[in-house]
């Protein structure tokens, strides 16, 4: 295991550099580096890691959606509400709309099929999107009108909305009926999500400052261990809950972190947010060369094509999604353009959820499998490329907020 970590720090920092120098994102190294040092191309990466690569995946992950909760500013969150919920449903439903119809007449499958197709797909990539947003929200660009955090907190919404869209579909493929009770499950999640991080987080920052008045200094790295070891409760109790009551770990994760800005001082909410920015460095890597290693390259030369063509068929009508969740909003046409192309990118859901119809012996569940690789190597590289390319055109920069 030693020598495969080696091999994804060294190779995949080295794979980022490269597209550094040439102007491309850095995360389309360390997916390229993961691609090649997976099982499915050089195979240099030791089997015990990557039995436990979707464990390190989601750590990775936390580590970010903290960074970006301790970023958040609640003020900004509320100004962007109804089109933070819209952003949350309708472009993902838009794209299984369009599988739904293009899937019988392009793949010859039926519209059930097209709509599990569509609900693997329709995900956006918190892990591609978060840190380009903590990123703009740094540097204070688009932040007047809290872009950053309405694609975020829209990003973070659609995965809970699409994970129990495909739960319910895949019933229907099995030959299942599929309950009205299912759709409940989705604000059901997202409430008791926001609910349960908001009372770890007022229970850490009330440690916090009751400490600090006792005269007992915390160190920064212990609240950091307190912080991370509480987020990984919080992700735990999603699987553990699973089946029995709906609930979100990830938006737990993002509400703990907003309450912890809230209720903690500037400087111990500024030095969790270094600290865990400083963690980000070694999680970014870890994070996208394992999510390349789960891509099989074998399966984009099954899928063809007529994959390729469907998948942008997808996206055309998820950005037609994306476009009417933000009408009577005060942003413009080039700021509408950087929310279509921030929404484009897909990577871990895809990567987590695109092998199940096909373990589940579903007729469909090869065909899912190629066009969700597919779908990973079009859009990841496409969305990361757009969002650097294009946030200094189409976003303006505004003074960063000191509150």
């Amino acid at each position: 295991m030693l020598t495969s970590l080696a091999l994804i720090f060294l190779v995949g920092l080295g794979g980022a550099a490269l597209c550094q120098r040439m102007r491309l994102p850095r995360i389309i190294g360390m997916l390229a580096t993961g691609i090649l040092l997976g099982p499915y191309a050089l195979d240099l990466l030791d089997g015990s890691i990557l039995s436990v690569s979707s464990d390190l995946r989601e750590m990775a992950l936390i580590i970010i959606l903290l960074k970006a909760g301790l970023s958040l500013n609640l003020s900004d969150l509320r100004r962007v509400g109804r089109p933070a919920v819209l952003m949350s449903f309708l472009p993902a439903l838009f794209e299984v709309a369009a599988l739904v119809i293009l899937g019988p007449l392009l793949l010859g499958i039926s519209p059930v099929e097209g709509a599990v197709m569509g609900a693997v797909l329709g995900a956006v990539s918190p892990a591609v999107v978060v840190p380009k947003m903590v990123q703009l929200m740094e540097e204070g660009r688009g932040t007047a009108k809290g872009i950053p955090q309405l694609i975020l907190a829209g990003a973070s919404l659609d995965d809970v909305f699409v994970i129990v869209l495909f739960s319910a579909f895949v019933g229907m493929a099995r030959g299942e009926n599929a309950s009205g009770t299912v759709l409940l499950e989705i604000p059901a999640a997202i409430l008791l999500g926001l609910a349960v991080g908001a009372a770890a987080g007022l229970l850490l920052a009330a440690n916090f400052e009751a400490a600090y008045a006792r005269g007992r200094h915390i160190r920064n790295s212990v609240k950091v261990i307190l912080v991370l070891a509480v987020s990984f409760l919080l992700a735990a109790l999603e699987k553990g809950l699973e089946g029995t009551v709906p609930f979100s770990g990830m938006l737990a994760v993002v509400s703990m972190a907003c309450l912890l800005r809230l209720r903690t001082s500037a400087q111990v909410s500024q030095r969790l947010s270094q600290k865990f920015g400083k963690l980000w460095l070694a999680a970014e890597v870890m994070l996208f060369v394992l999510v390349g290693a789960a891509v099989d390259i074998r399966y984009t030369l099954q899928a063809g094509p007529t994959a390729a063509l469907l998948i942008l068929g997808g996206l055309a009508l998820r950005s037609a999604g994306v476009w009417l969740s933000l009408v009577g909003t005060r942003l413009n046409v080039r700021e509408r353009l950087f929310c279509i192309i921030a929404y484009l990118p897909k990577a871990t859901v895809q990567a987590a959820i695109g092998s199940v119809p096909l373990a589940l012996g579903l007729p469909c569940g090869q065909l899912v499998l190629s066009v969700a690789v597919l779908s990973i190597l079009i859009t990841a590289p496409l969305g990361a490329l757009g969002m650097d390319l294009t946030c200094r055109r189409l976003l303006d920069r505004e003074s960063p907020s000191l509150d």
